[in-house]
């Protein structure tokens, strides 16, 4: 009987996860189908499901129409750039207060945080003006800074929690060996924590190629990333719900396929330090 009522438990909590999964899947689902129709199609009422004509319209006419791949290297330069030069500020500071606290190091991570709570737009007037004054609007330097700042809080705080799992003994261990503060870094500690700067890595990738408000205020030609493509297709004779699908689809494909095939690394990574 209690075997029973277990094995309902699981075929029961397995169900809802699915279902769950299928809630968060679905927008995506309904995206890539709306892709493949027509512009009459997609606005139909009721909304067609599987049975319709499927084309490809959508998708050639947004590559004739808009230059995509400019849009892609700008995405690619700005979400790695600003991810590799988060890392080199963050590992530092991360390694300072997981291994040489103080009485304020709660007290400056909670800080660092709160500026995620932060809306964009209540600092928009002043970094707006500071780019304009530094000359870096609708530049790769300028997008990739404002996306380094706007993550570093992220970055710092899972790597001073995947460092915190790193035995002290370690590092005490290669200063007697006469390591230096560079060396101990790089060769000991930064090695140790390769899963879950790995996982730090992909998860800043993901928020920086996602970032939209940023990249549509301060960007107009030379430096928009994919989300700025996006944006190109509402226009004020409406939405072409299509082709929005469809460069909607071209713009998340590649963050998808990425976290598809990095999916191991980045469960492990979050998992880093959970089971000693």
């Amino acid at each position: 009987m209690a075997r029973a009522i277990s094995t309902q438990r699981k075929i029961g909590f397995t169900a809802f996860a699915w279902l769950i999964a299928f809630v968060i899947f679905f927008p995506i689902l309904w995206t890539f189908l709306t892709s493949f129709k027509t512009e009459g199609t997609a606005i139909a009422t009721p909304p067609q499901f599987l049975f319709f004509n499927w084309t490809t319209e959508n998708y050639a006419t947004v590559l004739e129409r808009s230059n995509y791949f400019r849009f892609l290297g700008n995405s690619i330069i700005t979400a790695v750039g600003s991810t590799l030069l988060g890392l080199v500020i963050a590992i530092p500071a991360a390694w300072a207060m997981a291994f040489s606290p103080t009485k304020r190091t709660k007290d400056i991570l909670m800080w660092m945080l709160s500026t995620k709570m932060l809306p964009a737009v209540g600092v928009l007037v002043p970094i707006t003006m500071l780019f304009r004054m530094a000359g870096l609007t609708d530049t790769h330097l300028g997008l990739t800074l404002v996306l380094t700042l706007i993550n570093l809080p992220i970055i710092v705080w899972m790597l001073f929690t995947y460092f915190k799992e790193i035995p002290v003994d370690i590092l005490e261990a290669a200063r007697m060996d006469g390591a230096s503060l560079r060396q101990e870094v790089i060769y000991v500690l930064t090695p140790m924590a390769i899963p879950g700067i790995a996982s730090t890595m992909l998860l800043n990738i993901i928020l920086a190629w996602n970032e939209s408000f940023w990249t549509i205020v301060l960007t107009t030609t030379q430096a928009t990333p994919l989300p700025a493509f996006i944006a190109a297709y509402s226009s004020p004779e409406g939405l072409f719900w299509a082709k929005l699908s469809a460069a909607s689809m071209m713009a998340i494909a590649p963050i998808l396929i990425m976290g598809w095939f990095s999916q191991k690394q980045l469960v492990r990574g979050l998992t880093f330090g959970a089971v000693k």
